[in-house]
């Protein structure tokens, strides 16, 4: 099926499109800076992303003794990712359930209530007595509680990011896309900081028994003041009258899938590269250093607080090249670069600790310059229309399917055949990202 609406190698619409949207508002329609949604994407992403890895860093650190002590180390460390993996799996509904909820009430209801059910179940978490107090209904509350976070994620999407792409300058796409990308970094940095500074101060007991709980009580509180910059962006009569002229509103989930299926699929496998390094780079890594007791864990978070440094002036440095080479070209090299460091996993993960710490180190790197630009695949393909929800669905497929059980399948196939398995997860996205890329560009030759 041809696609409604291609994108040249810079992302933007061409061929005079219908659905293409025009540089710069109509006269007399609204005037929105890019400065002011770009301040609204990073707080929203950053908020958002810390609460993530806290509960990702948590899974690695804190819940196979606590919610998994019955069994082995390695063992707890695999069903702690299965109840990890679980936020991925429900976001998709996230987004349909919180679409509904706008379509019948309003975007600022919307956002309310996703982040108040988000604060809701990080704070149900810190307060969660382990498996020692309640059994398995600590697990089961667990993996509720986390649900509701992947339920909260899908409805957290306020459109900002396509607001954001279109209201930009035709030259500068790629330096305001990777705006929205930032906040993966700068809240994995924060999150590992807070835990670096716990672990190292507090006893492993009093760690374990209450220290833990503290990263997810400032989660909230980010999601708090979050809530409040967003709103009030979002919520604003300027806001909304530019959405509202960009037709940047909710479409039903079944009308999405049957008009805009290829584009969503092609969107998320386009940027499968960067979410299968995801979680390599972030959970996986301090779960396989600190199982085989090459680092101590303190030693592992210093170098990813230093790593997320990197990944921060990756992305930065994403908006520079996209601008001057092309989204689309950018996305293509570095899933190529991504196979390649795959070749070199096993070597640097299974070596001495440089080899471990250059691993980290690379591999940030490569994750900011491709995943700084992944949102590019995310809202160009769509007719203007459907960008809004296709943009929501498209990464939620692409957390999913690239990313949800990266660490499980990781550490799981590691363990029991060797660090090669790194090397074919990271390889198949490589592999997907230029396959879809390509794919788009003979649909694109074809219309």
């Amino acid at each position: 099926m041809a696609m409604s609406s291609t994108f040249d190698q810079h992302g933007s619409d061409q061929h005079g499109s219908p659905h293409a949207a025009p540089d710069t508002p109509a006269p007399g329609h609204s005037q929105v800076a890019p400065s002011e949604i770009a301040v609204g994407v990073v707080i929203g992403r950053a908020s958002e992303y810390f609460d993530f890895f806290v509960f990702g860093i948590a899974s690695v650190l804190v819940f196979p003794s606590v919610f998994f002590p019955f069994r082995d180390r390695l063992h707890g460390l695999l069903l702690s990712f299965v109840v990890f993996a679980l936020a991925f799996v429900a976001r998709p509904f996230g987004t349909a359930l919180f679409m509904t909820i706008q379509r019948r009430w309003s975007r600022g209801t919307k956002l309310t209530a996703a982040l108040f059910l988000l604060g809701s179940a990080t704070v149900g978490m810190a307060f969660l007595p382990g498996y020692e107090s309640l059994g398995w209904r600590a697990i089961a509350l667990l993996a509720f509680f986390r649900l509701l976070q992947g339920i909260a994620f899908g409805g957290s999407w306020d459109g900002l990011p396509s607001l954001l792409a279109l209201n930009t300058p035709k030259g500068r796409r790629g330096w305001y896309a990777m705006l929205g990308q930032l906040g993966a970094p700068i809240g994995f940095m924060l999150a590992s900081a807070l835990f670096l500074f716990l672990h190292s101060q507090l006893s492993g007991e009093d760690f374990l028994g209450w220290g833990w709980r503290y990263p997810f009580f400032v989660a909230f509180a980010i999601n708090v003041v979050a809530l409040f910059a967003r709103l009030r962006l979002v919520v604003t009569e300027e806001y909304t009258q530019a959405m509202e002229e960009r037709e940047l509103e909710p479409i039903g989930i079944f009308e999405m899938l049957r008009k805009q299926d290829y584009n969503i699929f092609l969107g998320a496998f386009a940027a499968l590269a960067s979410y299968a390094l995801f979680h390599l780079v972030t959970v996986f890594p301090l779960s396989w250093i600190t199982l085989g007791s090459t680092q101590t864990v303190n030693q592992v978070l210093l170098i990813q607080v230093i790593g997320a440094g990197v990944g921060i002036l990756g992305t930065i440095a994403s908006g520079l090249v996209a601008d001057r080479i092309g989204r689309r070209t950018t996305l293509g090299t570095l899933a190529a670069l991504i196979g390649i460091f795959s070749f070199f996993a096993p070597w640097l993960l299974g070596g001495s600790r440089a080899a471990q710490d250059a691993f980290i180190l690379i591999g940030f790197a490569l994750l900011g310059l491709s995943y700084g630009q992944s949102a590019g695949t995310v809202t160009s393909n769509f007719p203007i229309r459907f960008r809004y929800t296709g943009a929501a669905l498209t990464t939620d497929v692409a957390w999913l399917i690239g990313a949800a059980f990266a660490p499980l399948v990781a550490l799981g196939l590691s363990s029991k055949f060797g660090l090669g398995a790194v090397t074919v997860y990271l390889l198949s996205g490589a592999i997907c990202t230029l396959g879809a890329l390509r794919l788009n560009r003979a649909l694109e030759a074809r219309d």
